[in-house]
Parts: C-alpha cells; sequence; structure tokens
C-alpha cells in the first residue's frame, strides 16, 4: 500500500533518483569476514565428522546434523559474497596490473567454496582457506600493507593471513 502510494506521489512529482558506485560503505573492505566464514565452514565439518563416529544418531544428534550442514552452506555463501564484493567493487585495473593472477584466483574461490558446500570434507574446506588467504595477501598488498600469516587462537586453529598494521604505524 506505502509502495502504491510513493508510485503515485512519483507519477505526478518524481524524486531524485540516488545511486552509489558501491555495495559497501566507500574504502571500507576487507577480506577477514571470508577468512572468518571459511573458518566456521571448517569447524562445522569438524564437528560433523564428529558425530559420524555414532553409530546410530538421536533425534537430537540428527538436529544437530542438520543445523550444522546448514550453517557450513549459510557461511560458505558469505565467502562468495564477500570475495565476490571486493573483487567487484574494489579491484580495478591497477590492481589487475600488479596481480594479473586475481581473476582465475576468484574464480578458483567461487568454484572451492561451491564444492565445500556441496560436501561434508576437510581437505577442501582447507584448500579454500588456502586460496581465500592468497586473497587477502592480494589484497593487502594492493593497499600498501605488509601481511603475516598466524594460527587463529580458537577452534580450528589454522592459519590465516592478517595485515601487519603495527608496521604501518
Amino acid at each position: 500500500m506505502i509502495f502504491e502510494i510513493l508510485s503515485q506521489l512519483d507519477k505526478k512529482d518524481p524524486f531524485d533518483t540516488a545511486s552509489a558506485h558501491c555495495d559497501i560503505p566507500c574504502k571500507i573492505y576487507d577480506p577477514m569476514s571470508a577468512q572468518l566464514a571459511v573458518l566456521r565452514m571448517i569447524r562445522m565439518v569438524d564437528l560433523l565428522e564428529e558425530l559420524k563416529a555414532h553409530e546410530q544418531l538421536s533425534f537430537e544428534q540428527q538436529a544437530t546434523f542438520n543445523r550444522l550442514v546448514a550453517e557450513k552452506e549459510s557461511h560458505g555463501k558469505i565467502v562468495k559474497e564477500e570475495i565476490r564484493v571486493i573483487w567487484g567493487d574494489y579491484i580495478k585495473q591497477p590492481q589487475l596490473d600488479a596481480h594479473p593472477e586475481l581473476h582465475q584466483l576468484t574464480h578458483e574461490i567461487m568454484l572451492a567454496a561451491s564444492f565445500a558446500k556441496q560436501h561434508i570434507d576437510r581437505t577442501a574446506t582447507l584448500k579454500l582457506l588456502d586460496k581465500v588467504n592468497q586473497f587477502a595477501d592480494i589484497f593487502w598488498q594492493t593497499k600498501g600493507v605488509a601481511t603475516y600469516t598466524a594460527t587463529c587462537p580458537y577452534p580450528p586453529s589454522e592459519n590465516l593471513v592478517y595485515p601487519d598494521l603495527k608496521a604501518e604505524g
């Protein structure tokens, strides 16, 4: 109903059109969201593997299984979306000139995320993490920020590429 009223008003006295050139506020890009989403996928796979040890799952365990799979799928979508936004909104010709592998790497991330979503396979999620970490390293290089690799302090305790923000100060 409100839409119809606004549409009628717009026909009589058109509203100014608003537009933006990116999906998120300018210059606020960080691959950490994608990295954390992959870590969550790995953690879900680890928890699913623990359920596999049971010969038969109780109803409660079946419900847990379904929730874990749904969360893994959800975080796989986040990986793809976060990388897509950075690739589509931040990466421009200067970054591609300096890192011509970005198109291929981004495509590989999309495929790896789809594969990791479709399977309960720790190796697949680790491969995805490796690709997302490569992307993160390149991203920070484009910003002129050094990186370092460290093991995250929570399960699944995998290596992440972090920006070395202290080196910048």
